[in-house]
């Protein structure tokens, strides 16, 4: 299927996911959170496991040497949406998270000391923070975070090019915020941090589905992705990093199919990816990944980022007329904001009317706290949004806030 300009929608694609085809009484509009998974990725895996099953690497039977042949598709398909040289820097996990932790396990082990310096940012979601602190309390390394502006949710570059130095082994940033929709300069980062030695991690999880992503370009080290939010099944995610770098590091997890000879004095591990992907994998998962990056390669990254920027501009605009709401510094798919309500009470009742949004603090207390909040309300588009979606969910949540008036008593 061609990329179809902006101004032509992507309306039609809603057809192709069964959650919302034909359902005018549910609204999805928590894509940040998780993507619904179009029709090809559920029978993609649907066929697996009817048809197909069978595990991996380990057996000289048809469906096994079918299983497998699938499973190492998927690692070259993601290999070249993103631009890795070969398939060996792609290694599949359990998600987004777990490749962060992956790289602040192993990467860290080998090469991270006291008073070493990782760097990490005010807007980051918290698994782009916690194995940081993590690795800290392990190494005794020192944790430098660069401010984000409150106003526009852009990065202190500045900062970042007067604080990183010798000392900074990482460099780990979001490539795009699920509160504020903005997109940093990874090219930027990196020319910074490869000034002094310091490897580059980026996350990924937000800008997967929608931007461009090629990590030669970017001049990155590692990348984490997450299937979910790519239209993916859950339970999947990638690391990528670079092949010289995943040699180097000692391995995430042991067990099977991971090793290479195992004997009671000593273990030799396998090349990589095997070495970081201990045990049966989730085959199914990642099968449906490959699914999922021929959906998006269908539409094209640029269509999409086009739709979802134009949606996302669109529902800011409509928000505006409503006099309570504060609108979040924000960009692209993402639309956070504050009300003079609670945003639970107004995500509750939203709810109960077919309304799909986010309230909270999206798992970024720091940024909340940057923006002197706790919580905001959250809503996020994708191509199976339409303009009709954002003009029901506005004039529903009218009708939200004013009922929440009333029960306060200041109507």
């Amino acid at each position: 299927m061609a990329a179809l300009p902006a101004s032509k929608g992507l309306g039609n694609v809603a057809g192709m996911f069964p959650q919302v085809c034909g359902d005018t009484k549910f609204t999805y509009l928590d894509s940040a959170a998780t993507t619904l998974k179009p029709k090809i990725v559920a029978d993609t895996i649907d066929k697996y496991y009817r048809q197909q099953c069978a595990t991996v690497h380990r057996g000289m039977y048809p469906l096994a040497l079918k299983a497998t042949d699938k499973y190492q598709q998927t690692r070259r398909k993601v290999a070249a949406f993103i631009g890795a040289r070969d398939s060996q820097e792609v290694v599949f996990t359990k998600g987004c998270t777990e490749s962060i932790n992956l790289v602040a396990q192993s990467f860290g082990t080998a090469f991270v000391k006291k008073n070493d310096e990782i760097i990490i940012t005010e807007s980051e979601h918290h698994s782009n923070i916690v194995p940081w602190q993590l690795l800290s309390q392990r190494t005794g390394c020192k944790l430098r975070v660069v401010p984000m502006n409150p106003k526009t949710g852009h990065l202190d570059y500045e900062y970042l090019r007067r604080n990183i130095s010798p000392l900074t082994k990482l460099v780990a940033v979001q490539h795009k915020s699920n509160v504020t929709g903005v997109t940093h300069d990874i090219q930027k980062i990196s020319e910074m941090a490869k000034k002094h030695g310091a490897k580059v991690l980026v996350d990924a999880a937000q800008s997967c589905a929608t931007n461009d992503i090629d990590v030669q370009r970017m001049g990155v080290d590692f990348l984490a992705l997450s299937g979910h939010k790519m239209f993916g099944p859950t339970g999947i995610g990638v690391l990528y990093g670079k092949r010289e770098l995943l040699n180097s590091m000692p391995p995430y997890q042991g067990g099977g199919d991971m090793v290479d000879r195992v004997n009671f004095e000593k273990t030799t591990f396998a090349p990589i990816p095997q070495k970081f992907e201990a045990g049966t994998p989730l085959i199914s998962s990642v099968i449906g990944l490959g699914a999922a990056v021929d959906f998006i390669e269908s539409l094209g990254r640029k269509g999409i980022r086009a739709y979802v920027d134009e949606l996302g501009n669109y529902a800011r605009k409509k928000l505006t007329e409503i006099s309570e709401v504060k609108l979040l510094p924000s960009e692209s798919s993402v639309v956070s904001f504050t009300t003079a309500r609670s945003p639970l009470d107004a995500a509750t009742l939203l709810g109960e009317t077919g309304f799909a949004v986010r309230a909270g603090h999206h798992c970024c207390q720091p940024l909340h706290q940057k923006l002197g909040i706790s919580s905001s309300l959250r809503v996020s588009v994708a191509p199976y949004t339409t303009k009709a979606d954002i003009d029901k969910f506005v004039a529903a949540l009218k009708d939200v806030l004013k009922q929440l008036r009333n029960n306060a008593g200041d109507a």
